[in-house]
This record gives structure tokens, C-alpha cells and sequence, in this order.
């Protein structure tokens, strides 16, 4: 039963407990027993509150007893990135220079999970300051993929991604400005959502008007990512940007036919270089919307500029958040993170002039494409996961990667353009290895892009497919 309740998908499990068939604290007690099984392994929760976990577990067992279930997550086990500040639990930022840091207040998205019932068990790992699409630090080491031990798990959102894959939780929150949500989902065969900038309210940043990096839901379903989704979103004065919307579509979400949609199908956004086996799970795939009846028909959008905008406005982004916290520690700031401080200190003001009237040129384009198309299907990963002993691969498909960003250029492309993102489950190289495919709507269109990747999912069932029983990284072949 233990491991049973670990594999159900959150809206089953939300609805056992609504019913009263289960106890909160009976499910809690399951994914416990997980973490103790798979967390040694995988190195995914960083931070247990199992005690804290338990009381609040009586407390909504009690609480049901007298006036029902609290929310739409009630009793459902839950753990924020270590990125989000969570009242009265460590966050460290993955930094060791926040080692002991404990927040007074939670962060908006991470308040409003907790207000609609779920039991927080603890943290997941993330890199120092969430910078870089693989999951290490000097606090806590490596997380490790449960799909094979010697690979990453993909990031920053690694750790969630990882927890899930093994059922260590039935939903979790990650973020993502590069590809946080979709490049770990891909990696881990699980589903991660980046929703429109402004949908998921967020604290106030050093860059609290620029709309790169969001918060967002993960899960091991599409339905399941809907129904967090549901509950993160809206309105909140701490987010000068946040606009959120009608919960109501996402927390009674089905999927419905989606007969009809145009769908283009871009292989390298772009010209990217992608890895044989990663195209070749994919090319499939993508065919599997047109079984749906969709139209799929090969497509580029005009993504020039991109590339520049996104690494400008992240090297602001970097600078003005750790550039002071780097001068006065540089040596307990990562080698890349000061690398990227120094990239946006670099820009002139013509430069981010350039960017900003660039990154303009960008949106329309993204609109009269959208016109013509429902959604993009492209990759959410240009590589497999790759050995976790690497901070990023050296080069993609032949060509040389000069920095820890480039080589996550199918998110970030699709970052600029303002749209929800998500990846979903595809298939599998020949070594077993998750690969997922990118969707991507028009901005604010979250309920079209949730409604194809769910129908995807059902037609395909590879969410299904779990990872090998665990079993110690010696016996599993050792590291790469």
C-alpha cells in the first residue's frame, strides 16, 4: 500500500483523501517511507521536516474531522525548490553562504500552496542561486537521476524533478529563467510547467520588472501540473508584474479533444544543434498529434536576436542580484556565477538599448507566428542527461559550448518570447535515458497548452514508465 499511495497521481490521491479513504497522515507516512528508500541515492531533498511534516499532518487529519478537507491539495505532500523562501525552514539558495538562513515569511506561490492544504516535507535541491540547468552545490552535492545514478537530473529544478520521478512527492515547485521547469521534467520523465510571466505571483526581485524568470508547478501528469497550477496562480502585492487569472479551469481540469489545432513542429528552433538520439525519440513523437487529429507540419519561427537577449538580460539580472554578494565574497561565489555578473556589468548602455528594442522585434514575431499556429512543439533538451560529474556538457551534436548557458538554448529562446512552456514526456533513447518534447502556446493560452500535452500523455502513457527499483550506485554501474 505504501508504495501504491507513492504512485498515484496527485488528483487520485487528492480525491482519496476528500473522501476519507485515506488519511493525510497515512499518505504522509508512504512518502516518508519513500525518501527514506530513494533520497540517499538520488540526493533530491536537502532539508527533511518530517516532524513538522507530521504535526501538520495531525492537524489536517483533525481539522477534516470538524469541518472537511482545507483545499484542493489537502493532505498532499509537497516540497519547495531551495530557492523558495519557506517561513520558519532553511533556505539556502543552495549557497554556502545562506547555509543557516531562515526566512520570517513564505514566498507568495509557496503561501498560497500551503493555504490550500498541503504538508510540506522539507526542500529540493537546486545549483548555487538556481544558476545553471545541472543540479549540484557545495552544500549539498550532486542530485543524481533515478532513470540511471551516473546522470544528472537537469536543473535548476533538479531536485523536484528527481523527488518526483521517484515518489518521494506527487507535486512539487520549481522555477525556471533558462529552462529550470522544462530542461529537469525532460531529463526526469515527469511534466514541468513555465506559465506566462506575471500568472504565478513572486517576491519582489533586484529585477522586479524583468519578466525572465517565473515560478511554476511540477508534477509527474499534465492534469496533476494543472492542479497546482491552479492553486499558484493569481494576484499578490508583493509582484509588481503578477496579473493571475481564473484558478477555476486549471483546478476542475479534464482534457477535452483538440481536433483541429495546428501544430508546428521546429527540430532545432532555430538552427540549433540537437543529438541524434534526442531528434529521433521526438521526430516520432510529434506524430502522435496528428493520430489526435492535428495538423503537425515542420516550422521555424524567425528567433534571431534571441540569444542576445536572453543573455543580456540575464547578466543584468545576475549582476544586479549577486553582483554586490560577489565582490564581497568571491570566493564562495561559483566560478560561473561570477562569469555571468561580469557579462551583464560588461553592457554598455547602447547595448541593453539594442536588446531591449530587439527583444520588441521578438514579440511581434512571436505573435504573427501565433496567428498562423495553435502551439510550437520543439525540444525541451538538445542533449540527454549527461554524467553528473560534468557542470555542463562540452559540446551538443559536434559544436563546442563556450559557456554554461549555451547549451540550454531551446528554453532560453523560447524564455524571450514571453509564452507558457512546458515539457512533457516522449519516449526514451535506446539506454533508457527520458527525453521530453517542449510545447509551447501564445502567452496567457496555459489551458490550450495543458489541454494538447494531456491528450499527448494519454495517447502515449509514458508517465508510466517508472525508474529502476533503487539499489546502490556501486551495483547501478558506478560513476560515469
Amino acid at each position: 500500500m505504501t508504495n501504491d499511495l507513492c504512485r498515484l497521481p496527485a488528483r487520485t490521491l487528492a480525491a482519496l483523501l476528500v473522501r476519507g479513504e485515506v488519511s493525510a497522515s497515512e499518505v504522509l507516512e508512504a512518502h516518508l517511507a519513500c525518501v527514506e528508500r530513494w533520497n540517499p541515492l538520488v540526493n533530491a531533498i536537502v532539508t527533511l521536516d518530517a516532524e513538522g511534516a507530521r504535526r501538520r499532518a495531525r492537524e489536517l487529519d483533525d481539522r477534516y474531522l470538524r469541518e472537511g478537507p482545507v483545499g484542493p491539495l489537502h493532505g498532499l505532500p509537497v516540497a519547495h525548490k531551495d530557492l523558495a523562501e519557506t517561513a520558519g525552514m532553511r533556505t539556502t539558495y543552495g549557497s554556502p553562504l545562506f547555509a543557516e538562513f531562515v526566512p520570517d515569511e513564505d514566498a507568495p506561490a509557496i503561501a498560497r500552496i500551503r493555504a490550500a492544504g498541503a504538508v510540506t516535507i522539507g526542500k529540493t535541491n537546486t545549483p548555487e542561486f538556481g544558476a545553471g540547468s545541472q543540479t549540484f552545490n557545495r552544500l549539498f552535492g550532486v542530485t543524481r537521476n533515478p532513470y540511471d545514478l551516473r546522470k544528472t537530473s537537469g536543473g535548476s529544478s533538479g531536485g523536484a524533478a528527481a523527488a518526483l520521478a521517484c515518489g518521494m512527492v506527487p507535486i512539487a515547485d520549481g522555477s525556471d529563467m533558462g529552462g529550470s521547469l522544462r530542461n529537469p521534467a525532460s531529463f526526469c520523465n515527469v511534466v514541468g510547467l513555465r506559465p506566462t510571466p506575471g500568472r504565478v505571483p513572486q517576491a519582489a526581485a533586484a529585477t522586479p520588472w524583468l519578466p525572465l524568470a517565473v515560478t511554476g508547478p511540477m508534477a509527474r501528469t499534465v492534469a496533476d501540473v494543472a492542479l497546482l497550477f491552479g492553486v499558484m496562480l493569481g494576484d499578490d502585492p508583493r509582484d509588481p508584474l503578477a496579473f493571475g487569472g481564473d484558478p477555476a479551469p486549471f483546478l476542475d481540469f479534464a482534457p477535452r479533444a483538440i481536433r483541429g489545432l495546428r501544430i508546428a513542429w521546429s527540430p532545432t528552433l532555430g538552427g540549433l544543434p540537437v543529438e541524434r538520439p534526442v531528434l529521433d525519440v521526438l521526430e516520432s513523437a510529434v506524430r502522435t498529434f496528428e493520430t489526435l487529429g492535428c495538423a503537425v507540419e515542420e516550422a521555424e519561427p524567425d528567433l534571431e536576436g534571441a540569444d542576445h537577449v536572453f543573455e543580456t538580460f540575464r547578466g543584468l539580472a545576475m549582476a544586479a542580484a549577486y553582483g554586490p554578494l560577489a565582490d564581497e565574497h568571491p570566493h564562495q561565489v561559483k566560478e560561473t556565477v561570477r562569469w555571468n555578473i561580469e557579462v551583464g556589468r560588461r553592457q554598455t548602455g547602447e547595448e541593453v538599448a539594442a536588446a531591449w528594442r530587439t527583444w520588441g522585434t521578438l514579440l511581434q514575431r512571436a505573435r504573427r507566428f501565433f496567428s498562423r499556429w495553435d502551439l510550437l512543439a520543439c525540444p525541451a533538451t538538445q542533449v540527454l542527461p549527461f554524467p553528473a560529474e560534468l557542470e555542463f556538457p562540452a559540446q551538443v551534436a559536434g559544436v563546442p559550448m563556450t559557456s554554461y548557458i549555451e547549451w540550454m538554448r531551446a528554453c532560453t529562446r523560447i524564455t524571450v518570447l514571453g509564452c507558457p512552456a512546458l515539457s512533457v514526456p516522449a519516449g526514451f533513447s535506446p539506454e533508457g535515458l527520458p527525453v521530453g518534447l517542449q510545447l509551447v502556446a501564445p502567452p496567457r493560452a496555459e489551458l490550450r497548452l495543458l489541454q494538447a500535452a494531456a491528450l499527448f500523455e494519454e495517447a502515449t502513457g509514458l508517465w508510466r514508465r517508472q525508474p529502476p527499483e533503487p539499489r546502490p550506485l556501486e551495483e547501478a554501474g558506478g560513476l560515469s
